[in-house]
């Protein structure tokens, strides 16, 4: 498959691009990718099945871990720890590793909000000054699919804003309805965080478009308007190269837009769209999660390496 250029400013991206490959599959549903420099590896959720894969060039796809309470989006930290959101366990969760990469026992990071648990976080990223933000629909508490049901004790959505030096939980949007993928702009003055409700409507209603904030003073959100509206399909997870495009998932291929909210082109994908990232040596390799499989294709750019 080749890429759709609909726009000038893609085609030094596009050029010299390699075609979409087929890494490996298995799953039932593929979210939530990240990048693990140390090895040269993926690793992945396969939500349904509540484990978590892992694909290298050597050995293609194992299973990492198991009964892992279906997580979904990871994250790195500034100091290569892990961080997992957990649906099962309603809860954003670290595993630390040994100098020689063996992973440590898990750790509570943050599950709960004013003495309230949260409803099950779905992604997550890691800000330049080493906070944590991330989204909490009720994805993992609506059915015992990707979860275990029960009752929100929240009463609605956020996203959230996790202070690891002082311990403070903070929401920052309570006003969205599934808030769900999320990535800064590359100066930080920008938050951007996809709302999914559509995912959960059959009539036909509910977003599946990108919400852009001003993040005000480091901290707080402000001034939401919708940068994109994502057809067909959903912006379930989306990651940004150096340029400021913003790669998204939708149901047929991974959509990009400028910043200034222009669709610049797409990349074909057989299946659904899930949640992908950037990865490789020269970090231009995108790693595409969609449905059953892991694809991948070679980019003439690099994506953000945040932290």
């Amino acid at each position: 498959m080749t890429l759709d250029v609909f726009d000038a400013r893609f085609d030094e991206v596009a050029r010299g691009t390699g075609g979409l490959e087929r890494l490996c599959t298995g799953a039932v549903w593929s979210e939530g990718p990240v990048w693990m420099a140390e090895d040269a590896s993926v690793l992945w959720s396969d939500i349904p099945n509540n484990r978590m894969l892992r694909w290298h060039a050597n050995t293609g796809m194992t299973v990492w871990r198991d009964a892992v309470e279906y997580t979904n989006g990871h994250t790195r930290e500034h100091d290569g720890s892990l961080l997992h959101c957990s649906h099962g366990q309603r809860a954003v969760v670290r595993t630390r590793f040994t100098a020689g990469g063996v992973p440590l026992p898990d750790e509570i990071v943050v599950d709960r909000f004013e003495g309230r648990r949260l409803n099950s976080p779905n992604d997550i990223v890691v800000k330049s000054d080493g906070t944590i933000w991330f989204t909490d629909p009720p994805y993992g508490i609506v059915s015992d699919h990707e979860g275990h049901q029960a009752e929100s004790e929240l009463g609605c959505n956020h996203v959230f804003r996790f202070d690891p030096r002082s311990g403070e939980l903070r929401s920052v949007s309570a006003g969205m309805e599934d808030p769900n993928g999320l990535a800064f702009s590359l100066d930080e003055s920008l938050l951007y965080v996809s709302d999914t409700s559509a995912a959960r409507r059959s009539d036909g209603g509910g977003n599946h478009h990108i919400v852009a904030f001003d993040v005000v003073g480091g901290e707080a959100l402000a001034n939401p308007r919708v940068f994109a509206v994502v057809n067909p399909g959903l912006a379930d997870g989306f990651r940004l190269d150096q340029h400021g495009f913003i790669y998204t998932s939708s149901a047929d291929s991974v959509q990009v837009y400028h910043p200034d909210g222009t669709l610049l082109a797409r990349i074909p994908v057989p299946e659904k769209v899930g949640n992908l990232t950037f990865g490789g040596a020269a970090r231009n390799e995108l790693y595409i999660c969609a449905s059953t499989s892991l694809y991948r294709i070679r980019l003439n750019t690099c994506g953000v390496q945040r932290p």
